[in-house]
């Protein structure tokens, strides 16, 4: 009895240790260089910012009020004012206020720490932002065009609740399995923008995140799990999916289980162009709907050229109720 109430002493001192260190650590400043990027103010990188916010890097999807995501998927052009919330294992992430308010939004912020933000995913503050904007090597001309158009908004204030990390995300950081990633190669200064292949692979990798949620990925530390762009991980039910679950598909073109043997090039088209089917599907279906042929051109025939990865996704849509999958 002795031994075990030490065994017990101890494991309750080391609980005690790793939850202080936990406490005392996980909240680290990080350093990343500054892109040398400015804002402009000619209109047509403004517009090209613009039609990036909302459409390929689709980030109208997050930066607006949860309530107001159906005007969001109707095509409305909203106030990037923030407000988008995500619960999953390490936290409760909100994406942040994009105006140039002084006060709420990214007002006081230079260029090179909007655009350090986004290559390298490192605050104003130093603080780590969690990567779910991962436009690393998105090109110098883009990044100048979104730094553009986000100066150009009217300035909104909006109040926001900064994200919250759970002891989970905490610790995962402290241990230094969560933290900023910047671009493993250098980006390129700019893209030629045509319906090529080359180009497809630059809005799939570097714009649209479509591995985002193509890839299986561990929803605990974010770690990708699985072949890229063969299907993704069980996105589950939650109060704004009306009961549905979600698998997403394999983008690879194999001939067994990759969805994209099935679709010719303006069929793929038309269907990006149809928009939404199920409320809440993970696919940004507003923001996609928005994009011009060419993009949609180049996409599809860089899914078609990839190496094609037999994995099979049994169903892409759950109803409320039915089994869920065991994703592997």
């Amino acid at each position: 009895m002795k031994i075990f109430l030490r065994i017990l002493a101890g494991l309750g001192i080391l609980i005690v240790l790793l939850i202080v260190f936990v406490q005392l650590s996980w909240n680290k400043k990080f350093d990343a260089p500054y892109p040398d990027i400015k804002a402009s103010s000619d209109s047509s990188i403004i517009a090209r910012g613009k039609y990036l916010a909302y459409g390929p890097m689709h980030c109208a999807v997050c930066h607006v009020p949860m309530e107001n995501m159906a005007d969001v998927e109707a095509g409305k052009e909203l106030h990037l004012s923030g407000g988008w919330e995500l619960d999953i294992p390490p936290g409760i992430f909100r994406a942040r206020n994009l105006t140039p308010d002084m006060e709420t939004g990214i007002g006081k912020l230079s260029d090179g720490e909007i655009a350090r933000t986004l290559r390298y995913g490192v605050g104003s503050d130093g603080r780590l932002i969690l990567g779910f904007m991962p436009f690393q090597i998105v090109s110098d001309e883009d990044m100048t065009a979104i730094v553009s158009f986000l100066r150009s908004l009217p300035p909104v204030k909006h109040e926001l609740k900064p994200t919250e990390y759970s002891f989970l995300g905490k610790a995962l950081i402290a241990f230094g399995q969560i933290k900023p990633e910047g671009p493993k190669v250098t980006p390129p200064k700019t893209v030629i923008r045509d319906s090529s292949k080359e180009y497809g692979s630059y809005l799939v990798n570097n714009a649209a995140n479509c591995k985002g949620c193509h890839t299986n990925r561990d929803m605990k530390s974010g770690n990708f799990i699985g072949p890229d762009l063969a299907g993704g991980m069980l996105f589950k039910a939650d109060k704004y999916t009306e009961g549905y679950s979600f698998v997403p598909p394999n983008l690879t073109p194999d001939p067994e289980t990759g969805v994209m043997t099935a679709w010719e090039e303006q069929a793929f088209v038309n269907r990006f162009r149809a928009g939404r089917v199920y409320k809440g599907s993970p696919m940004p279906w507003g923001c996609f709907s928005r994009m011009d042929e060419i993009d949609l051109k180049a996409i599809y025939r860089y899914l078609h050229a990839i190496d094609p990865i037999n994995r099979k996704v049994e169903k892409t849509v759950y109803a409320p109720g039915e089994k869920l999958p065991d994703i592997k």
